[in-house]
């Protein structure tokens, strides 16, 4: 076991190993079809035999539990409690209690790896480079075979052609690193090239696939996150200032495109009930309950309601978690809102505050908070970047024999 960059002396490949099978885990099984047609029981194979490699490693890499008590991962815990609990009446089946054991490994895993969250970049760069993997995949895929990448049951949107990916999630990923990697940019980081490499064939991936959402969440994030900066960095400021002039042409400019890439195509009808989302929500909340099901909800299910897909965070967690499971939903949120707002002005801060900025907008038409997903490993990646690095370092030193660990200095602010 290696040391990192900083000195840390934490195993970071096993660590960063870990986080790419989270990653993998939450792909998700279901989505378009591919070029070689994969079953479903072999994808989910895949994906939670990822999921349970994670934990073995991170395990086998802290030995002694130590972990790094925080709020987000207790209020995740106990989201956890509350989905076993409602899960255990079997209104969802018995796959209910198996995503409640998905879900269990997934926190499991996450209280292992809080060991190591202290405030630093490392867990920014293994997400990056874990997304940047799949998004290379989706790329492969529409250079062998562009009519399976971007089909016509998507609108003609760019799919996952090697793997089973839809529009919303290459757009999401897309969206996250391209966020992440311009903050390392204007933190300087990183240098413009590796910047380049990343951000242009993203945001290139992510226009293919016409999601809305992952771009307000990017611009809105990104919005959030430099405005925190503008005070402290003068690459912020010069980064925002451009940004604003590029804006400003754009909306000139490229008006009718711009309005023509956002509609997709939809009528004025279709666009004003967000695709049918409208619709499926008046059902879910105007459909009769039980005292238990209003508190608890009827278990962890494939987040639909009445065989279609909810597409909404809050509603999702009250149809399977009910009002209990969304109270702690919004606590953790709020919890790591209020963190970042109390922390002093550096990167990490910005990095986290993107995060959650991009999962809060997100959360409106994309399903994901009350169970293992992409959205809690964002919010996971935020909670690291929160953490105060001065207790970090105070932790045990990794188990690694005969070695001494320099601790690690608390991270600069930006300047």
């Amino acid at each position: 076991m290696g040391t990192d960059e900083t000195g840390t002396g934490h195993p970071s490949r096993i660590v960063g190993a870990v986080w790419g099978l989270l990653v993998l885990n939450t792909l998700g099984s279901a989505g378009a079809k591919t070029i070689v047609p994969l079953p479903r029981s072999l994808i989910q194979m895949v994906t939670m035999g990822a999921l349970v490699a994670a934990f073995a490693l991170a395990l086998l890499v802290n030995l002694r539990l130590r972990i790094r008590p925080g709020a987000f991962v207790f209020l995740l815990t106990l989201l956890l409690v509350e989905s076993v609990i409602s899960s255990a009446h079997l209104e969802s089946g018995f796959g209910a209690l198996f995503r409640c054991a998905r879900l269990a490994l997934f926190v499991g895993t996450l209280w292992l790896l809080s060991r190591w969250w202290d405030g630093g970049l490392e867990f920014v760069r293994h997400h990056i480079r874990m997304y940047f993997a799949v998004l290379g995949s989706v790329a492969a895929g529409a250079v062998v075979s562009p009519g399976a990448a971007m089909p016509d049951l998507y609108g003609g949107r760019l799919v996952g052609a090697l793997w089973p990916l839809t529009p919303p999630q290459i757009g999401q990923y897309a969206a996250v690193i391209i966020g992440l990697t311009v903050l390392l940019l204007v933190g300087r980081r990183t240098d413009r090239t590796s910047a380049a490499l990343v951000i242009v064939p993203s945001l290139v991936l992510l226009v293919l696939t016409h999601t809305r959402t992952a771009t307000l969440g990017l611009l809105l994030g990104l919005a959030l996150a430099i405005g925190s900066l503008v005070l402290t960095s003068a690459a912020a400021r010069r980064f925002f200032a451009w940004a604003v002039l590029c804006a400003a042409v754009a909306a000139v400019g490229f008006a009718s495109a711009l309005q023509a890439w956002f509609l997709r195509g939809q009528s004025q009808e279709n666009f004003s009930s967000l695709t049918g989302r409208a619709k499926v929500w008046h059902a879910l909340l105007t459909a009769p309950r039980t005292t238990s099901e209003y508190l608890f909800g009827v278990g962890l299910g494939d987040k639909s309601f009445g065989g279609l897909p909810i597409d909404n965070s809050w509603l999702a967690v009250f149809n399977e978690q009910g009002v209990i499971g969304v109270a702690l939903v919004a606590a953790f949120v709020v919890v790591l809102g209020g963190v970042a707002l109390l922390r002093p002005p550096s990167l990490s801060r910005a990095c986290a505050i993107f995060l959650i900025g991009y999962c809060a907008l997100a959360s409106y038409t994309e399903a994901g908070l009350g169970d293992a997903s992409p959205y809690l490993l964002h919010l996971a990646l935020a909670a690291s970047l929160l953490a105060a690095p001065g207790a970090a370092s105070a932790l045990p030193a990794p188990d690694v024999p005969g070695r001494r660990v320099p601790r690690r200095a608390p991270e600069p602010e930006v300047s």
